[in-house]
């Protein structure tokens, strides 16, 4: 009985984990979904499929966290109806979400800077590390920085190559300097 309750606590606290990398990860997708509205109204092209996108995304949080019966997806669910009041101004008022965005860059864009700056490969617990170092400010939680790594990767804006068994990440060249530093690579090797 007591192994059965140690393993259910364990399974909590990891679903817990991902759920929370997945909800961080949603309000990432939300506030670029977010950006890019705003840009899109700023450029006069109104849309009404986008205007009904932005009404539906909030219902993505409350199912996700209606099915696990813990605290945890409560705050969540409380987290996500604050995204959503703070999305609606934010839709009406695109010059100051501008000067908001431009205060405070996104995860991807962090990670990007980051791994752009940097000559050696990083695994996403040092690329945690220096972007807690460097913004306080936010809560970056390694397991969210890999998953945005993956991301990266898939969209071939960033290179993941494993030594052992740890993985490290590199960002993929798009300046001519850059791209020159993976063919002396092929070359070496």
């Amino acid at each position: 009985m007591t192994g059965d309750l140690e393993r259910n606590a364990k399974e909590q606290e990891r679903i817990g984990l991902e759920v929370e990398a997945l909800q961080e990860q949603l309000h990432a997708l939300q506030h670029n979904h977010t950006v890019l509205v705003n840009m899109q109204q700023a450029l006069g092209g109104a849309n009404p499929a986008a205007e009904a996108d932005t009404a539906t995304v909030p219902s993505l949080p409350h199912q996700t966290s209606a099915e696990p019966k813990q605290n945890k997806p409560k705050k969540a669910a409380a987290t996500s109806a604050k995204k959503t009041t703070s999305k609606k101004p934010a839709a009406k008022a695109p010059s100051a979400k501008a000067s908001t965005e431009a205060t405070k860059p996104t995860l991807v864009d962090l990670i990007r800077g980051h791994l752009e700056q940097e000559s050696e490969p990083r695994s996403a617990a040092e690329i945690s590390a220096a972007l807690t170092q460097a913004h306080p400010d936010r809560s970056v939680k390694t397991t969210v920085v890999r998953t945005t790594l993956e991301g990266l990767v898939a969209k071939s804006h960033a290179h993941r190559t494993k030594q052992g068994s740890s993985v490290f990440y590199t960002t993929t060249a798009t300046s001519k300097p850059a791209a020159a530093e993976p063919q002396q690579e092929a070359v070496a090797g």
